[in-house]
């Protein structure tokens, strides 16, 4: 059994695709992916590791080991964990925060260190507008 939070092949393929009854008639493999729940939250988590970065660079009490840390669990997102933060705590982007700082206890205090929701919902929809993996 793997680790909360480890991907475990076929575990999350229901997030590796945009669900809409329109997708199944219309999106590409490729479309539906940059849609995907897997696709917003892999973002939302490489967006706090470029706000970590730049914080770091600012001067602020972060250490490169806290953003390997990151870096390490961007990918596995447990996400009947965050399914189930976001029951109790009634906020999507604090589920997730959560969700993160579980795999990544170093780096707990440092993910979304003083952002809004905005930093990664605004962010997420340009990026996905605008880029694919690169972000």
């Amino acid at each position: 059994m793997a680790a909360p939070g480890a991907a475990e092949p076929g575990r999350d393929e229901e997030f590796r695709r945009y669900r809409s009854p329109l997708v199944s008639r219309y999106a590409s493999e490729e479309m539906a992916y940059n849609f995907s729940d897997r696709k917003k939250f892999t973002t939302w988590r490489k967006l706090w590791i470029y706000l970590a970065k730049a914080e770091k660079v600012l001067g602020l009490p972060i250490t490169e080991e806290q953003i390997q840390e990151m870096e390490a669990n961007a990918e596995l997102i447990d996400f009947k964990m965050a399914v189930e933060e976001e029951r109790r705590l009634r906020h999507d982007v604090m589920a997730h925060v959560h969700t993160f700082s579980h795999c990544c206890p170093k780096a707990a205090g440092i993910i979304h260190l003083g952002a809004t929701s905005c930093y990664v919902g605004d962010n997420t929809v340009r990026a996905t507008h605008t880029e694919s993996d690169t972000l």
